[in-house]
């Protein structure tokens, strides 16, 4: 079973992601971060994950996530990602990132398009790009990934075994 955490749970993206990862056989969430005030239940933002998951949104560390998973979607918005993303991939997890910020291979040309500088410029070029149609090989090995929000991993991605 791998242990999975997800960073931003509040948002849509977080949602669908949580809607496939509990159909997968040998996936289990346990954790769910979130700035959020006093750790509501997830079911009290997201209604339609009520009786189907009883985790609580936490704002938890790298450190703190990474006894609880092994592996972590972030579905921080592109800047926050990565800010956050050298942190867990240090404390060991494996990170696929569903924001932009690591999809581009090009420091100069990703402040062109976001009219900001990457915080984490070295790792751009070194992240694979999460297409399993020409990059499965490549996937499967990965500590970080970058993925496309509108195609959060199926059910079936042989990634997640960590």
């Amino acid at each position: 079973m791998t242990r999975i955490a997800i960073l931003g749970a509040t948002g849509y993206t977080a949602l669908e992601l949580v809607k496939i990862l509990l159909r997968h056989p040998e996936v289990q969430i346990t954790a769910l971060t979130s700035r959020q005030e006093g750790n509501p239940p997830v079911a009290t933002i997201h209604p339609s994950l009520s009786g189907r998951l009883d985790l609580c949104l936490e704002n938890l560390g790298p450190t703190e996530v990474a006894s609880r998973a092994e592996c972590v979607f972030s579905c921080l918005p592109h800047g926050a990602s990565a800010e956050v993303i050298p942190h867990y991939l240090e404390a060991g997890c494996r990170v696929v990132d569903f924001s932009a910020d690591y999809r581009l291979d090009d420091p100069a040309v990703f402040a062109q398009w976001y009219e900001q500088k990457h915080p984490d410029p070295d790792r751009m070029a070194k992240t694979v790009y999460g297409l399993p149609e020409l990059f499965r090989d490549q996937i499967v090995d990965a500590p970080l990934v970058a993925n496309r929000v509108a195609t959060p991993p199926r059910p079936s991605c042989r990634w997640l075994r960590c």
